[in-house]
């Protein structure tokens, strides 16, 4: 097996940075290296005492001057709506009715599933994500059909069929045994092979009677190690809704609190409208919000407030992601530059080192996977991403007035998408060129 040795602009984060100035955050080398070895990187640090250690026979591939950064992490999407992004005029109750789950159906065809989660992934890997939480279709084989594509690419990635037997077209739904029967057979197939990760999913409180969340908290006991996956508190109709469902609850979080689906790896997707109990529950049981910028402009849903859910007494772990097809762009570039705008709504700011920090090392911390992806250190998986600052006309053009790094970042995170990405590395393999090819 020949080694490789990767040379250019290496940045990756050690913790969160408390200002745009706190370079302890952060580990940057100038003239970077990365010894990669089955898989894995096996040494990080300057160009030079990389190459020593590396020794003869190591293929040399050299993306200066571009920045060589931890792979992207989506930490929620739906793989199923592809084709209804961009689908015109409502808010989330009727986005669902009207697009998603008529869309949704057509995946109990498994060669649909397929054909659609190559091309969710292809996507993922153009714009540089190299990890993502993903729901899949009430359909068992729609998770099948994106387990079987994530191996094929081993991606580490975290996925689990939806469970939803109530408030949604029958060809949807499912039952509370068939729901924790097809999960737990996903499971046995899923979990662990290669570098897949299953999570539990109930679609959420709306979507699943009684029975089928005691079911979901079956599982949850079953198999504490796995994640848990959900939606909470995105729409104020959705929160009224649910409140009628559940009357015994003393609020939405609630539902989740009581069938024992609170966790640290628990995603609890959007998170907009918390009272002040749901956030201490959330905080309290380590669970983590999930900051879908795009989503949530797009459907008018609310203003997550990042800094404040942060700075608490008892802060919130949080995460980001696109939400496609809710959301409006696979790109966690555009999601962070959209995310910048929703916290400037706020009177708040995002530094970039802040946003680089929240899709790389930040949501793997949230995910409880930083042990294997999201930063650069040695014995963690390779998974990288090379960056191209000039990669459009108008990015060249400002590049040429650029003086720092913090400023080079904001540019990427402003002006970049799928072309800022010039190369992707899964499991050190390059991936974006055979995309591309």
């Amino acid at each position: 097996m020949t080694d490789t040795l990767l040379r250019g602009r290496t940045l990756s984060f050690v913790r969160w940075p408390e200002a745009i100035d706190d370079q302890g955050a952060w580990s940057y080398e100038e003239d970077g290296g990365l010894l990669l070895r089955g898989g894995k990187i096996v040494a990080a640090g300057a160009y030079a005492d990389v190459e020593r250690q590396a020794g003869e026979g190591v293929a040399k591939v050299d993306h200066r001057p571009h920045l060589l950064v931890p792979g992207f992490i989506d930490a929620h999407a739906h793989f199923p709506q592809m084709q209804i992004i961009a689908s015109y005029g409502a808010e989330l109750l009727e986005w669902l009715n009207t697009y998603t789950f008529p869309e949704e159906t057509r995946f109990l065809n498994a060669q649909h599933g397929r054909r659609i989660a190559r091309l969710f992934l292809d996507e993922m890997i153009r714009n540089g994500t190299t990890t993502v939480a993903a729901y899949c279709s009430v359909h068992k084989e729609s998770a099948e059909a994106f387990f079987a594509e994530s191996h094929d690419r081993n991606m580490l990635n975290i996925a689990g069929k939806v469970m939803m037997d109530r408030n949604a077209p029958g060809e949807l739904t499912d039952t509370p045994q068939s729901g924790y029967d097809d999960t737990k057979a996903l499971i046995a197939e899923w979990h662990g092979k290669g570098r897949q990760h299953y999570a539990i999913t109930p679609r959420f409180a709306i979507t699943s009677t009684p029975e089928q969340m005691e079911m979901a908290g079956a599982l949850a006991k079953e198999f504490p190690e796995l994640h848990i996956q959900t939606h909470l508190s995105e729409n104020h109709d959705e929160i009224a809704f649910t409140r009628e469902l559940y009357p015994q609850a003393e609020d939405y979080a609630g539902v989740y609190e009581h069938y024992g689906l609170l966790g640290p790896r628990t995603l609890l997707g959007h998170s907009i409208h918390l009272a002040e109990r749901e956030a201490d529950i959330i905080s309290e049981t380590g669970s983590v919000a999930v900051f879908c910028p795009t989503s949530n402009l797009f459907l008018g849903s609310g203003l997550f407030d990042y800094q404040r859910f942060r700075r608490r007494e008892k802060p919130l772990r949080i995460a980001a992601a696109t939400d496609v097809g809710g959301g409006t762009n696979y790109s966690m570039l555009r999601t962070m530059d959209e995310g910048y705008k929703v916290i400037a709504l706020q009177g708040e700011k995002l530094n970039p080192f802040q946003s680089f920090w929240q899709i790389t090392r930040g949501n793997a911390e949230a995910l409880s996977i930083a042990d294997r992806v999201g930063t650069l250190e040695a014995g963690t998986e390779a998974d990288i991403i090379v960056l191209d600052s000039r990669a459009t006309p108008v990015m060249e053009l400002r590049m040429e007035t650029v003086k720092s790094l913090a400023e080079e970042l904001f540019l990427l995170q402003t002006l970049g998408d799928d072309r800022a990405v010039r190369e992707v590395y899964v499991a050190g393999k390059p991936s974006k060129s055979i995309v591309a090819a």
